[in-house]
């Protein structure tokens, strides 16, 4: 199903582009709608390929029961800190651009502290492993 989407999206890119151009005679925007019109043709490429090698999952068969799906879906954080200030510092890394290169360092040196937070938070405190 996901590649029929992303197909759609080419075949509508394959569309748009062309009636772009002829009516504003634009670059730009006729450029970033062809860059579109083969990112999606990739993603799409690259989903049917993927979607002959794996078995239908359950919510793709037409016959699919529930019980099909159920089972372990994957580990999910309870309760964490450390995305917030791994944004946090991305966006100061990203305003360092326009304020100055000092920001910058002293962000990245934040976001260093907030990505080893991210990674290592399950191997200290309530939710050790």
């Amino acid at each position: 199903m996901e590649a029929w989407i992303f197909a759609i999206l080419t075949v509508f890119f394959l569309i748009v582009t062309p009636a772009y151009w002829f009516v504003t005679h634009e670059t730009t925007g006729t450029a970033a709608l062809t860059l579109t019109f083969f990112l999606s043709l990739m993603i799409a490429g690259y989903l049917s390929l993927i979607a002959r090698r794996i078995d239908a999952r359950p919510e793709d068969k037409r016959e699919g029961e529930i019980v099909e799906g159920a089972g372990e879906v994957g580990f999910f954080s309870p309760s964490s800190v450390w995305p917030l200030f791994c944004g946090l510092s991305l966006a100061l890394v990203m305003v360092g651009l326009v304020i100055g290169w000092w920001l910058v360092i002293i962000a990245g040196a934040l976001g260093v502290v907030a990505l080893t937070g991210l990674i290592y938070q399950y191997y200290r405190g309530e939710f050790q492993h």
